[in-house]
């Protein structure tokens, strides 16, 4: 016999920040290929992957309500909202790693073309669905909503690091320092996926566990 489960709030406010990003993403891929912009299309391309590690949250939340709603009790639903951090905290590591990769190739290449005005709305753009999706999940209450959270604030962060970088190669061109702005931010993403991962380990690995081994 089914129970009828209502969605947390958690749940809510993680499919809100999916459908919203993904919303945001097909209108940057459809704009950047109407006006052939690359700038555009990449992070419309770049949004997805983010889509996809959220959406794993998303999912975790409503795998735990169906297994509630049919009161399946043998499944550990904090070891699953667990796990899909955990999953989730590769994928933000994965994430800084490629940051950190373009920006040590930037510095190898910073005679490289920058389209200022595309760049630019494309960071601004960013921002703001980032800050908004960081507004909605600011109170995460476990380490699945928690991931989402990093995930919106280490796109947040780039945006942010990508407007500082643009203002100062057109201001006094200093191009190298859009290179340098990402490598900082890599490193704190990196830092953060790391917390995360040790965190959702150890509650993956329970003392009880332990003893078992």
């Amino acid at each position: 016999m089914e129970t009828r489960v209502s969605k947390s709030k958690n749940e809510k406010q993680t499919a809100f920040v999916v459908l919203f990003s993904a919303v945001t993403m097909v209108l940057e891929i459809v704009f950047g290929l109407f006006t052939h912009s690359m700038a555009l299309l990449a992070d419309g391309i770049h949004m997805g992957s983010h889509v996809l590690a959220i959406g794993l949250s998303w999912g975790a939340y409503v795998f735990v309500r169906r297994l509630q709603k049919r009161q399946i009790h043998t499944v550990d639903s904090e070891k699953i909202l667990s796990l899909s951090a955990y999953t989730s905290g590769i994928l933000l590591l994965v994430f800084a790693l490629l940051i950190l990769v373009e920006a040590v190739e930037r510095f190898f290449m910073p005679s490289v073309e920058i389209q200022y005005t595309e760049a630019m709305i494309v960071a601004v753009i960013g921002m703001v669905v980032n800050v908004i999706c960081a507004f909605v999940l600011h109170d995460h209450q476990d380490y699945n909503s928690r991931s989402a959270y990093l995930h919106v604030l280490a796109d947040a962060l780039t945006s942010l690091g990508a407007i500082f970088g643009l203002v100062c190669a057109m201001i006094w061109n200093i191009v190298w320092i859009d290179a340098a702005v990402a490598l900082v931010c890599s490193l704190v993403i990196v830092r953060w996926a790391r917390k995360l991962l040790w965190d959702t380990g150890k509650q993956l690995i329970s003392k009880r566990d332990v003893e078992k081994v």
